[in-house]
């Protein structure tokens, strides 16, 4: 009975340890430095440019506007995927009248409403931001509340990418989460390609 814990514990530990380096990296996020810095550069080289482009506002903010919809519809997936869960899963803790008793499979399922409540989170906060970014974005170039502004656009244009970035690879962390939920094994396998393939496409050899 001992490895369905120890095969448990294992996927959590993979998928907590690329939880701790993603936020690591985003702590210390730099220019060029992994591919969401990468990325945060190009956002903002994208903001110098449209911003020295008298008449680009349209066009600036209809690019934000993309980036607000795939940011709510990664975010009304992990609602729906949460909901979802809460369902399936609330009539099987009934009251037992007994003190709770935590198994492999309830840490399972723990760490998947984590991981969707996580996306969730940051795929809304991802939105807000590129909204606000949208305002500054329509104010004419040259205004000078639009150069009074620019530095808020800037950092709300970067974060709002990390943000989708970080709720992006939460929904993928799922994935060897429910395949734990079916088979403890398959679980850690899966865990160990998911995780490594993500770190692999963080350090610049993939999109992000």
């Amino acid at each position: 009975m001992a490895w369905p814990w120890a095969l448990a514990g294992l996927t959590t530990s993979l998928v907590l340890l690329y939880e701790l380096s993603l936020l690591r990296q985003r702590l210390r996020s730099q220019p060029g430095r992994g591919i969401l810095g990468h990325h945060a550069s190009l956002r903002e080289d994208w903001y110098a440019a449209v911003s020295a482009q008298p008449g680009s506002e349209v066009l600036a903010v209809q690019t934000l506007r993309n980036s607000v919809m795939s940011a709510t519809v990664l975010a009304s997936t992990a609602a729906l995927a949460l909901m979802s869960t809460v369902s399936l899963l609330a009539p099987s803790k009934g009251g037992t009248g007994g003190a709770p008793a935590l198994s492999p499979r309830e840490l399972m399922d723990l760490l998947l409403m984590g991981l969707l409540c996580a996306s969730l989170v940051c795929s809304l906060f991802s939105v807000r931001l590129y909204n606000h970014a949208g305002f500054i974005c329509g104010m004419p170039v040259g205004s000078g509340a639009r150069t009074a502004w620019s530095p808020e656009a800037v950092r709300y244009i970067r974060d709002a990418g990390m943000l989708y970035g970080v709720g992006l690879r939460q929904m993928v962390l799922v994935v060897p989460v429910v395949v734990g939920l079916y088979h403890p094994l398959a679980g850690t396998v899966t865990a160990a390609v998911v995780t490594g393939g993500l770190v692999w496409l963080d350090r610049g050899h993939g999109t992000g």
